[in-house]
């Protein structure tokens, strides 16, 4: 195998043996407290959104893709949404809305799903700008995890035959960190019974891996992938680097209220100023008096 020349905030394809099964191997630590740290969020609510984060990455890397790939949960529970994306350049950014009042009554025991989510659905989205066609998949959330919601997915499509693992936790240093690990395999009706002989013993050998391991800083990524895969083989392929990078700027902001009528932007003063903060990042975008009267001049 390769050595890994980054070991954190990355995607590492890998190729178990020489069969068609590929998988990835999720690693994020300064990109998910980065995220993370900028909301005041309970720690139930930080892990879910961690997981979607994680899974959006997870996800991603399996596509073909020139733009954005949003996964987003809409739900009746007390995180009533979450939107994590990733673009083709690996910048990735996440938020999450929750109502503080229902999560302190929400019942710790519960799976999180039911639990913080509630009934809703689960939705994934490429774009890939105004010149090609918007793809968006969705899949209500069924079970207790949102591994058990993608895997849903996954039985619902006829091309995608894959397996998940996720794990995100606080490190002793209270800092956040996740890993995510996927192996999916390709279609090929020449490999008949042994192809499914082989597909479930790579299953078998993913499932050993605990959550510790995925999220152990200690642990290089490329390690952990021959302690779980030395029996068939595995090769993997060049990292790919991961950003924690919001897209919000002054000039989307403004952008946005140009397109508002000047009545909704006088409803918005506050103080003598409009002030947009950026759901994903908290930045704030201030307008004074005379940058409002530009807005609409």
């Amino acid at each position: 195998m390769p050595l890994t020349l980054i070991e954190d905030d990355l995607v590492l394809p890998f190729a178990v043996g020489e069969t068609r099964l590929k998988g990835r191997l999720v690693r994020v630590g300064p990109l998910l407290q980065t995220i993370l740290g900028r909301h005041a969020y309970p720690d139930r609510v930080a892990v879910m959104l961690g997981e979607a984060i994680v899974l959006a990455v997870t996800l991603a890397r399996a596509l073909k893709y020139d733009g954005t790939f949003t996964l987003q949960t809409k739900g009746d529970g007390p995180v009533r949404l979450m939107v994590a994306d990733v673009t083709a350049a690996g910048h990735v950014r996440g938020y999450a809305q929750s109502d503080a009042a229902r999560l302190a009554r929400a019942t710790p025991a519960r799976a999180p799903v039911p639990a913080l989510l509630g009934a809703g659905y689960l939705a994934f989205t490429v774009d890939q700008g105004e010149e090609a066609p918007r793809y968006q998949g969705l899949v209500e959330l069924v079970g207790a995890t949102l591994v058990d919601c993608a895997q849903h997915y996954f039985r619902q499509s006829e091309q995608i035959d894959a397996v998940v693992k996720l794990a995100v936790a606080r490190g002793a240093d209270g800092h956040w960190r996740g890993g995510g690990l996927m192996i999916e395999r390709i279609p090929d009706a020449a490999c008949g019974d042994e192809g499914d002989e082989t597909w479930r013993n790579a299953v078998i050998l993913m499932s050993s891996c605990g959550s510790a391991e995925l999220t152990d800083a200690a642990l290089p990524p490329d390690r952990l992938l021959y302690r779980l895969f030395h029996q068939p083989g595995v090769r993997a392929h060049k990292p790919r680097p991961l950003v924690a990078r919001c897209r919000c700027s002054r000039e989307r902001v403004e952008r946005v209220l140009r397109a508002l009528p000047p009545a909704d932007l006088d409803d918005m003063i506050v103080d003598g100023r409009i002030s947009v903060t950026c759901e994903f990042c908290s930045a704030t975008y201030d307008f004074d008096d005379a940058a409002r009267r530009a807005l609409v001049g």
